[in-house]
């Protein structure tokens, strides 16, 4: 019998398909590489001397990957919205919790066809400590961002400094989850409802996390993720956008495929923003992992919070709601002996990569700086945090050798 192709099977199991060439070149590539560096697994970085960096994609078993491909050229659908496409969709919104999903190439495209899909136009309140895609997502789209501070404690926007930046030509609010840490969402749809205001969370961090017992997908008017390769569940490249409207959902996905309604007719200016069947498939096979690779990624956390506690000057941020681990930022501060520059190379020539996540702020980039939001007087909280940041080494399997490694040479800069 012809296995399902969203079943688990090895490629011996159906020796009636043609042998994919990439099967052979994926394995001898991994074996070359750890030949190399002589070990048995490439990458794991628990060699002496072996470079560890601030995270690590997670890659199921190839075997599991096989026979979607096969089934992939067994019929040549490879994009429009194909089988796997659809299969993922569904998957994720039951995963998720959430009413409504739309699969995207990646999740900077997802942002552009969500600020459209809400015919948005003037100011949009964000922060200035993300990623830069955030408010480049603005830029493109013809909207001006409006930079507010951010909160010390979660480093997420503070709701206070959202409604003081609101003005005639506010049109939305568009907060960032920050490594995974649920925005105050409560305060931020009650200055919304006040002010007749859009919400569109940049949920890239928070796949999978959960907010009093709901996920946190589920508030504002849409949610845009990322599962780009560094991210707790990825596709290689894609994105997704999260709305609870039926009637939204095929707007977006009307509007990721160039506008088109049907064979002669375009509803409005769209983009080519379609996932892949390849990207879907594989997406499929990481969804079965997706509690392996959060339990490893808690371990991680957990050691980081017990090595690191107590130690002067050094701050982890405190866990909100359910998390994903996404992340683990320390922040560097006047007490500890060195500053957090030094501390990041002081790591590196140790062959440990940390990040400086978020540094610079995105106001302070060329494109941003001469915007009236972005002079740092105004953004204190953020400018202080992008000063002391450091995003540690987190990955599912990440050795706790490794972990204890990073401990003893922040305890001994």
């Amino acid at each position: 019998m012809k296995p399902h192709p969203l079943e688990p099977v090895r490629a011996a199991d159906a020796p009636g398909l043609p042998e994919l060439p990439v099967q052979a070149t994926l394995r001898r590539l991994e074996q070359e590489f750890a030949d190399f560096l002589g070990q048995a697994t490439p990458g794991t970085g628990t060699e002496a001397g072996a470079p560890v960096y601030v995270t690590r994609p997670f890659l199921p078993p190839l075997e599991e990957f096989e026979p979607l491909l096969r089934e992939i050229w067994r019929t040549r659908i490879l994009t429009n919205g194909g089988p796997f496409h659809r299969e993922l969709e569904k998957r994720l919104a039951d995963h998720l919790g959430v009413p409504h999903i739309a699969l995207f190439n990646n999740a900077t495209t997802a942002l552009i066809v969500a600020l459209r899909a809400l015919d948005l136009s003037g100011e949009v309140i964000t922060t200035p400590y993300s990623f830069v895609a955030t408010s480049h997502a603005l830029m493109w789209s013809g909207l001006t961002p409006v930079f507010v501070d951010i909160d010390p404690s979660t480093l997420n926007l503070d709701p206070a400094r959202i409604e003081a930046a609101i003005t005639p030509r506010t049109r939305a609010i568009l907060p960032v989850h920050c490594y995974g840490q649920p925005c105050d969402v409560e305060a931020i749809a009650a200055i919304a409802a006040r002010h007749g205001l859009k919400v569109i969370y940049d949920a890239a961090h928070a796949f999978g996390v959960r907010h009093r017992g709901a996920s946190v997908l589920t508030h504002g008017d849409l949610s845009v993720l990322s599962f780009h390769a560094t991210k707790v569940f990825n596709t290689f490249e894609g994105g997704a956008i999260v709305c609870a409207d039926p009637a939204m959902k095929d707007r977006i996905d009307k509007l990721k495929n160039f506008g088109f309604e049907d064979e002669t007719s375009v509803i409005g200016v769209g983009l080519n923003g379609k996932m892949s069947e390849l990207n879907a498939a594989f997406g499929l096979v990481q969804l079965r992992h997706i509690d392996t690779a959060l339990a490893g990624r808690r371990a991680v956390d957990a050691a980081y919070r017990a090595g690191l506690r107590g130690l002067p000057g050094i701050r982890c941020l405190e866990a909100a709601g359910e998390g994903n681990y996404a992340y683990f930022p320390i922040l560097v501060g006047p007490d500890y002996p060195i500053g957090r520059d030094a501390l990041y190379d002081a790591l590196k020539r140790d062959g440990i990569h940390a990040r400086r996540y978020f540094y610079p702020l995105i106001s302070d980039f060329p494109a941003y700086r001469t915007l009236p939001s972005a002079a740092r007087a105004g953004l204190p909280v953020s400018a202080t945090m992008a000063d002391r940041v450091l995003c540690l080494p987190i990955y599912p399997e990440l050795d706790a050798s490794v972990v204890d490694r990073v401990i003893r040479r922040i305890a001994q800069p």
